[in-house]
């Protein structure tokens, strides 16, 4: 990704929205109960944060109102990482968080999800309604033997059920996990087998595209493969009846039951979250009740800016990080808009079409999306009502400049442009929106709040406009507390903290500049290394995806035998494109001039697709192994990606390189 340096920004808050929003209100309230600067802005309470780390996070528990049912001992009682203690002798539930809005006589009846599918019908769900659902579940959760620290488990889409099934879950102590259905079996017992649940919620199928897909044979699989479930809940999205020895779902939540929340220790798991496992069993990410409900209050609240009078749409699934934040929407009395059906459905302009019927006032999505809106000419303010919406926010990879100026120009030219990046690993953003500081074209607005994000080189030294990989040097309270059967954290360790002892690397190659803001380059373990300059492959997609002949490139760096490198560049083409001659210079002449002559690849190749986790993520890594030689099971869990078949491609390419 790239940026002019010192380029005027794109967008600037003006005076009264810099007034209203919350994190003003709370630095001005922090300044005076806890000693954060009154003045400075935001660069001024960002470093008071991570230098009063423990400060911040009381502070931050105090202004949300965080419910203690029993007090903590101190806020941070080791910071070492991995490792760190938080908040030692506190107890709460999160799922009492997410539903303390129904308590409100005033709000009890407004919507606490509003859920649309491909029909952009909505259906409302109150928060009475929502909590009286949640009370029922939860009971029944407990009846069937649910204790604190079991696993339950959803393979369903972003329907209202998936939101109930978490918070009963949550609200009995229990741990949460889910897949989306369109997982197949494998791609889902790779991750279900490691957790052994007790539970299964799943449905009898889903709708994308217009088209119904059956689950039916994948649910007995799994059922067959999880010897440790006790009950199966099945809730009939296609109709069917329920399958010999399942629960229906209404039976379970049809009763008037006030929700009993079990208080747990702030440590106890909340949820487990998977990494991608495109190279091995994905890694079973365990985050806690309390890390997670601080980390997303501080997020939600002051980041995103949302409270009881907004709407929040992201575009997601239950197998992404992004649905469980987006729920946690519920935190702050906000609207959580759940949208289950294909991106594009019944044509690409569909999420605007959804913004436009849920009055969402953030829109959330991906990247990749925003470019496609812009390569098939949508126009969303022309064709759509989009007055209520005051900051479009990306995530899944970089947001391209042009993605910065499409939004600018096709959305509206007073808005609140949020590229932010952090990872599953964290379930949050390491940096991103912040509604008191410009936009710059190509740059996230800043680090988080309590995250003390830098750029490093090799030997540990940070780096000003400079790429470095992006590092954090103190805990977040949102850090796993452990991955699942990782007893000795070796694992653990080994993903974060091999590199740099006792500092976080996650691997991402990235910029600070000198105003405070974030570039990121893409990731470092697939970086591009040419006579020693690294550069980001992000930055190339950047480039060549500008061109309207290409649908989607992947560019990998192969150190050979030899010694030599080869850069290949692949290239997925628009409908009636043709790899010709003048598309080859075109391509490269382009990336010449907008990065430099080592960014030229070797060679460029068409290829049928590119291959992508089952997030949507390009497949990098793999790919790389493939052209280096490795077999296909070797290089790559074909559980993992959306289409094994693209990958023959490569593996064949390979075969006729040696």
């Amino acid at each position: 990704m790239t940026s002019a340096p010192n380029a005027a920004p794109l967008w600037q808050p003006d005076a009264d929205r810099i007034a209203a929003a919350a994190i003003t209100r709370f630095q001005a309230w922090a300044a005076e109960r806890y000693g954060a600067p009154a003045e400075g802005g935001y660069p001024a309470l960002h470093r008071w944060s991570v230098d009063e780390l423990d400060t911040f996070w009381k502070a931050v528990a105090d202004w949300f109102d965080v419910r203690f049912s029993t007090p903590y001992e101190t806020v941070l009682a080791d910071r070492s990482m991995p490792g760190a203690q938080w908040f030692p002798g506190a107890t709460l539930n999160y799922a009492e968080h997410a539903l303390r809005t129904a308590e409100d006589p005033d709000r009890a009846d407004d919507p606490a999800l509003l859920y649309v599918d491909e029909t952009h019908e909505l259906t409302p769900v109150s928060w009475s309604e929502l909590r009286r659902q949640v009370g029922s579940l939860a009971a029944a959760l407990r009846a069937l033997g649910v204790r604190p620290g079991d696993r339950v488990s959803g393979y369903l889409p972003n329907i209202p059920q998936a939101t109930v099934a978490l918070l009963a879950t949550a609200a009995v102590g229990g741990v949460w996990t889910s897949c989306a259905p369109d997982f197949g079996a494998r791609s889902v017992l790779d991750r279900f087998q490691q957790v052994e649940p007790v539970v299964l919620f799943t449905v009898d199928g889903y709708r994308y595209g217009g088209k119904e897909h059956n689950r039916t044979e994948a649910v007995a699989e799994l059922r067959r493969e999880l010897p440790t479930l006790r009950a199966v809940v099945h809730i009939p999205l296609l109709g069917t009846p329920a399958p010999e020895g399942a629960v229906e779902w209404s039976a379970l939540t049809a009763a008037d039951t006030e929700p009993v929340f079990e208080q747990v220790p702030f440590e106890h798991p909340l949820w487990v979250l998977y990494s991608s496992g495109t190279t091995g069993l994905p890694k079973a990410i365990v985050q806690s009740q309390g890390g997670i409900l601080l980390e997303h209050f501080k997020q939600i609240g002051l980041h995103c800016d949302l409270g009881p009078q907004d709407r929040f749409f992201w575009y997601t699934s239950t197998g992404w990080m992004m649905w469980n934040f987006l729920i946690s929407g519920l935190l702050t009395g906000t609207t959580v808009v759940l949208y289950d059906g294909s991106p594009g459905h019944p044509d690409t302009g569909a999420q605007w079409r959804i913004a436009e019927r849920t009055r969402a006032t953030l829109f959330g999505t991906s990247a990749a999306y925003v470019m496609a809106c812009a390569k098939a000419r949508v126009h969303p303010a022309r064709d759509f009502d989009l007055s209520r919406i005051k900051c479009v926010a990306t995530t899944g990879s970089p947001l391209p400049p042009d993605g910065f100026r499409w939004l600018h120009d096709e959305v509206a030219s007073d808005l609140w442009i949020a590229s932010v990046s952090g990872g599953t690993d964290v379930c949050s953003c390491f940096a991103g929106a912040v509604p008191t500081l410009p936009v710059h074209i190509g740059e996230l607005q800043a680090p988080c709040l309590g995250t003390d994000l830098q750029a490093w080189d090799a030997q540990g030294k940070p780096l000003t406009g400079e790429v470095g990989e992006l590092v954090v040097t103190n805990p977040m309270p949102s850090m796993p507390i452990r991955f699942w059967n990782d007893p000795d954290g070796a694992r653990y360790h080994d993903s974060y903290f091999d590199t740099y002892p006792g500092v976080w690397r996650h691997g991402d190659w990235i910029t600070l500049t000198d105003h405070g803001s974030v570039i990121i380059h893409g990731r470092s373990d697939s970086t591009l290394n040419r006579q020693g300059v690294r550069m980001g492959s992000a930055d190339i997609y950047e480039v060549v995806e500008r061109l309207p002949e290409i649908r989607e490139s992947l560019v990998i760096g192969v150190e050979e035998p030899d010694g030599g490198y080869w850069m290949p560049l692949f290239v997925h083409l628009a409908d009636g494109a043709t790899l010709d001659d003048d598309l080859r210079a075109r391509i490269k002449q382009a990336i010449r001039t907008q990065l430099s002559p080592r960014h030229v690849p070797d060679e460029v190749i068409e290829v049928p697709g590119v291959p992508h986790t089952l997030t949507g993520k390009r497949i990098e890594v793999p790919v790389k192994r493939l052209l280096q030689g490795a077999a296909l099971d070797k290089a790559v869990n074909p559980g993992s990606v959306d289409n094994i078949g693209l990958l023959s491609f490569y593996e064949d390419l390979a075969r006729t390189r040696r």
